[in-house]
């Protein structure tokens, strides 16, 4: 006599995928989200995307409280991605958030390999959550390919660029996330040779700096306007360019 084989049913499964900028809070609505991908880290089977709604969370919990190692700092209100699951066996699973998507000239991505064993929600506590380097920049002024009509306007180029971190928080000085804490600056190259490094300070409203660049030779100009963190490493960017006829 033989016995019945019977196939495994399909478990639902939830994953709850947060994602949370590097020395700030998480990237939710506000930011446009993160665009969250969950695969089959073997087959590269995409088991569920979807981006992260919800709020940046609550500040004083994320940046105010002393917290022990691994205890949550995500809220009910804090932006999060629910992915659900149908798993007939344990998977090894390749989760990839990439954002934020309100300001691509920023975004970036991030990923991490985990087990999922049907049945076992990854809901408790942050859940899986991913931690996303960097800055946003995004160059105000001068907007790109401008052509400086007169010589006196490119004697001095205003470079001007809104800096926040990868959630929108702000940055102020003296503030939660404090602009004397930061380097900005505007990396300056006439038809593909460097000329100068030029910083950029606090401008007096909020998240924005700004400099002056000298642009007395006529030829092609690209800026590279830098964020960057001495603290822990964390940089951004975005390019703007200008002619000088």
């Amino acid at each position: 006599m033989f016995g019945l084989v019977s196939l495994a049913a399909a478990e639902p499964t939830q994953v709850d995928v947060r994602v949370i900028s590097k020395g700030a809070k998480f990237v939710g609505t506000s930011m446009g989200g993160a665009e969250i991908t969950i695969q089959d880290a073997e087959t590269g089977q995409v088991l569920a995307r979807g981006k992260t709604a919800g709020s940046t969370g609550d500040t004083d919990k994320i940046m105010r409280e002393q917290q022990t190692r691994h205890s949550p700092v995500s809220t009910k209100d804090a932006a999060v991605f629910h992915a659900d699951l149908d798993l007939e066996a344990p998977r090894r699973v390749r989760v990839t958030a990439r954002g934020p998507l309100a300001q691509l000239q920023s975004a970036t991505t991030v990923s991490v390999t985990q087990w999922v064993i049907p049945g076992k929600d990854i809901t408790g506590g942050d859940a899986l959550t991913l931690e996303m380097p960097g800055f946003v920049v995004d160059v105000l002024s001068p907007p790109a390919h401008k052509k400086l009509s007169q010589q006196k306007e490119a004697d001095d180029v205003e470079i001007r660029a809104n800096v926040t971190m990868m959630c929108g928080c702000p940055i102020a000085p003296d503030g939660l996330w404090d602009a004397n804490q930061f380097e900005v600056a505007a990396i300056v190259h006439r038809d593909g040779t460097k000329l100068e490094e030029v910083p950029l300070k606090y401008s007096g409203e909020t998240s924005q700096f700004s400099g002056l660049v000298d642009a007395i030779e006529p030829g092609a100009y690209v800026v590279t306007v830098y964020a960057f963190d001495p603290a822990n490493g964390n940089t951004g960017l975005d390019r703007t360019s200008f002619v000088v006829p």
